[in-house]
């Protein structure tokens, strides 16, 4: 069988930066294809160049064997070629109906036909045996269901390839198994999806073939049942079984076992339709975990310790001092850092370089009237470039340049930069690939080991049970219990979640 697509040869590059050398990539009706590699690796530029985001500089790209060059997503999508994003480009002031047809709409005596793109938008939702009010506004409903009002509209739009990328980050495990039965009644019909994901277990459980990417250039195309997951990291990572010093289900050494001083307090602290009153400790040179799962209330509960989100009943002491409210200037005031889970909406700011980025919060600690110079402002950037060893030409480089790891570890270093005592991070490793994301979790480890209490917060139940010494458990956005020692263990957070019991 020949492939529907293929892409020769495939070269890149961008100022300074060589992103594809010389990529090959075959996809085939009725496939999934998972598309796996680190931060940085090129999938994302790979993507960009088959829809016409990026221009190849060399190269050729075939559909069903006759050479194409996409000029623009749009005529990607004329080509048959529909992508999907992590951050779900629709309008959600729009109705569902309005999303799928949007530049589509059907028309009737030159005004917009209501009655049948309502109609013909159920049954585009039908094919994937989604049945929702196409008539209510998209932002009434949940993330999973937009992602799946994202995939009708490209489905709609698109007869051949569909690329999903990283479609299952922000869903529960209920709600990727229905986005799965939907790849694979697409993948039934014959569409030929890219599956671009972090998630090792769910590449493994829907994918046909993988291709791996690893610096821009191609590592190799392996059938998924034939690529033992261990081979799969070492591949990705470049180095040899034998040289890997992380592997899923490693479990971290504590920080010891002295007395630690207690750093914050929150008694009673609660915020009406948001969380329920909580307690919450929080002591030096030890990571309490946050875990439950999506809509549990792990970020409702690190919003309010910072201030983001104003409580409306509780207290909190910070080492011992009543403070009055918590608001994010008096957080930063107290030396308490927080790295958000959206790092594109709440963290980098793209157009600034990563010297920029780096002493933002430093520079608001210190108000506008104390000016950081430019010659400190350097030092202070390339100190924790260093430190962090963030992958970057320069410290004038556009953050937005960097790979989403390196981007993360910007986060990182801008709050490091204001020598916090407590630091609370909200899901760091979210959308990176495994050698970034075991990179980051040593980092927090040491910052354990000098002494910082840390709020740690993953979606990933593994990593939680990795990084952390104690772990309060949420359900419903209540906080039902606190594990430590022998209780901290995958089975006794399940069945604490499912029981539902509060502590």
């Amino acid at each position: 069988m020949k492939p529907l697509l293929e892409m020769k040869g495939i070269c890149k590059t961008f100022p300074g930066v060589k992103a594809l050398s010389n990529v090959n990539f075959r996809l085939y009706r009725g496939e999934v294809h998972g598309l796996m590699g680190e931060n940085g690796a090129g999938k994302s530029t790979l993507i960009k160049v088959l829809t016409g985001v990026y221009k190849l500089d060399e190269g050729e790209i075939l559909l069903d064997g006759i050479r194409v060059e996409a000029t623009s997503p749009q005529h990607a999508q004329m080509m048959g070629i529909s992508t999907v994003y992590q951050e779900i480009n629709l309008c959600p002031n729009l109705t569902v109906a309005e999303n799928i047809f949007i530049g589509r709409e059907p028309m009737k005596h030159g005004r917009i036909d209501w009655k049948e793109m309502n109609k013909r938008a159920e049954l585009v939702l039908g094919r994937l045996n989604i049945y929702i009010d196409v008539t209510r506004l998209l932002s009434t409903y949940s993330i999973a269901v937009q992602q799946m009002v994202a995939i009708a509209r490209a489905v709609d739009i698109s007869a051949k390839v569909l690329i999903l990328d990283e479609p299952t980050s922000s869903l529960d495990a209920a709600e990727t198994e229905q986005l799965f039965k939907v790849m694979r009644k697409l993948k039934s019909e014959g569409y030929a999806i890219i599956f671009v994901t972090h998630f090792l277990d769910q590449v493994y459980e829907i994918s046909d073939r993988i291709t791996i990417l690893r610096n821009g250039e191609l590592v190799g195309e392996y059938k998924t049942e034939s690529l033992p997951k261990v081979e799969l990291i070492a591949k990705m990572i470049g180095k040899e079984l034998a040289e890997l010093d992380y592997l899923p289900g490693e479990k971290k050494s504590a920080c010891g076992g002295k007395e630690r001083r207690l750093l914050l307090s929150a008694r009673g602290v609660g915020r009406r339709g948001t969380i329920a009153p909580f307690d919450l400790d929080i002591y030096e040179g030890e990571i309490l975990g946050l875990a439950g799962l999506l809509g549990s209330g792990r970020t409702e509960t690190a919003r309010l310790l910072f201030g983001a989100d104003r409580a409306d009943e509780g207290e909190v002491e910070l080492e011992g001092k009543k403070m009055s409210s918590m608001t994010p200037r008096s957080a930063i005031g107290h030396r308490i850092a927080f790295c958000p889970e959206d790092r594109k909406e709440e963290g980098i700011i793209g157009d600034l370089t990563v010297r920029e980025n780096i002493i933002l919060a430093l520079q608001a600690r210190k108000g506008w009237f104390r000016y950081i110079g430019r010659k400190e402002q350097e030092e202070i950037a390339d100190k924790f470039i260093k430190a962090l060893n963030i992958s970057t030409p320069g410290s004038e480089q556009l953050v937005k340049n960097l790979s989403g790891g390196n981007q993360q570890k910007v986060i990182l270093a801008r709050w490091l930069a204001t020598d916090p005592k407590i630091l609370i991070l909200d899901e760091p490793t979210r959308g990176i690939d495994i050698g970034a994301k075991a990179e980051i979790q040593k980092i927090i480890l040491s910052l354990c080991k000098a002494g910082l209490g840390i709020l740690f917060i993953s979606s990933e139940m593994d990593e939680v049970l990795r990084c952390s010494h104690r772990i309060a458990v949420l359900r419903d956005r209540v906080k039902i219990a606190e594990l430590t020692g022998d209780e901290m263990d995958e089975q006794v957070i399940m069945h604490t979640i499912a029981r539902g019991h509060t502590s």
